[in-house]
């Protein structure tokens, strides 16, 4: 478990520094045993201090005492962690047997003698837990991993990156609502990441709850001003919603760090057409198109903006649009010659210019579409 990796040293020196254990000399050699394993790394020596804590607890006194049970949850978690292939041979209830010892020490009145203990070993049984989930998520079981990695939560509740092994595991099954809850736990501060940040968005906007989704970018975009995904993020966000105002200032930018993307010069090119900004549009819809000259939508587009500027020029400029606009229609046409919506403009082209064959052409093209 990243960042709660545990030191075998940490746990040798709760047993030698807790004033709860330095009472008796018969923790003497589960410490030698622990830290024999440390030096030589052989499991042998666990399965000594295992041993050793069983031989402890042989009554039914023993078995209410709660420092005697306090130190076996100590050892037996210490085996779950170091020994993941169970080269010990511990049976298949070994590890269930641990939880539930844990769960009744954590439920004791006077377990807070103890905190420093059960802090350990909680944070071994959590990183079992999720080493147990990781190996359903290999097999994309994501529902036993929930439940693995919900159950490392009630352990190691501090433990961020839980919220986005759990949020990632709801979200594959389906569980949109839950998965957006916990990713928004994931972010709530300053240093969150920015993957974490975009799955959040994403989710959110995945059940149609746009604004939260644009809550989150912009914040995090206080934050990350610079960050070209989350600048990408929040203009995809505004041109889906088709917002070109609240689009056309983050352009500049956006445009600066995707110089050679040709959907970003496309997505200016739009936005600026909308909002009547007609040269800056037609300078990145050739831009996109020299980007990407197989592209239907940027070769479309400029079609009907020099269409729309026909309409708004002078006679002469009229006519030297409308010739601008029947090429790259022709130009979109050829390259998507079913689509109907070009065939219509296509056909009002021809019109405006008294080429009556083509027209009839196009028509013919349309009834046939539509007899399909």
């Amino acid at each position: 478990m990243q960042g709660r990796k545990i030191n075998l040293l940490v746990l040798i020196a709760l047993f030698t520094a807790s004033s709860a254990f330095c009472q008796t000399e018969v923790l003497k050699s589960v410490v030698n045993n622990l830290a024999f394993y440390k030096q030589k790394k052989d499991l042998r020596y666990l399965a000594g201090a295992r041993k050793s804590v069983d031989s402890l607890i042989t009554t039914h006194a023993d078995s209410s005492n709660l420092s005697k049970l306090v130190y076996r949850a100590i050892v037996n978690s210490s085996i779950l962690y170091i020994d993941s292939l169970n080269k010990l041979n511990q049976s298949p209830a070994f590890f269930s047997q641990t939880v539930e010892l844990v769960d009744k020490l954590a439920a004791n009145k006077r377990i807070y003698r103890y905190q420093p203990e059960m802090d350990y070993v909680k944070h071994c049984l959590a990183n079992v837990y999720i080493r147990k989930a990781f190996g359903y998520m290999r097999n994309s079981d994501f529902n036993n991993a929930l439940q693995l990695f919900t159950e490392a939560q009630r352990f190691a509740p501090s433990f961020k990156p839980l919220n986005a092994y759990i949020a990632y595991s709801d979200n594959k099954l389906g569980n949109l609502h839950e998965a957006a809850k916990y990713y928004t736990r994931l972010i709530g501060n300053d240093s969150a990441r920015t993957e974490h940040i975009e799955a959040a968005s994403n989710t959110y906007q995945a059940i149609g709850d746009t604004t939260a989704a644009l809550e989150i970018i912009k914040k995090a975009r206080r934050s990350l001003p610079a960050d070209r995904s989350l600048l990408l993020d929040e203009a995809n966000i505004y041109n889906n919603k088709k917002n070109y105002h609240a689009l056309a200032p983050l352009l500049p930018a956006l445009l600066d760090m995707n110089s050679n993307n040709a959907d970003v010069a496309f997505v200016a090119a739009n936005c600026y057409d909308h909002l009547n900004q007609y040269d800056k549009a037609e300078s990145l819809y050739l831009r996109a198109i020299e980007l990407n000259n197989s592209a239907y939508d940027p070769i479309f587009n400029l079609g009907l903006l020099y269409l729309k500027q026909a309409e708004i020029k002078k006679e002469k400029d009229s006519t030297q649009n409308i010739a601008r606009s029947m090429q790259w229609l022709e130009k979109a046409n050829e390259i998507s010659p079913n689509d109907v919506k070009c065939l219509h403009v296509l056909q009002l082209v021809y019109m405006k210019i008294g080429n009556r064959d083509r027209a009839d052409q196009v028509n013919n093209k349309l009834k046939e579409l539509n007899n399909q």
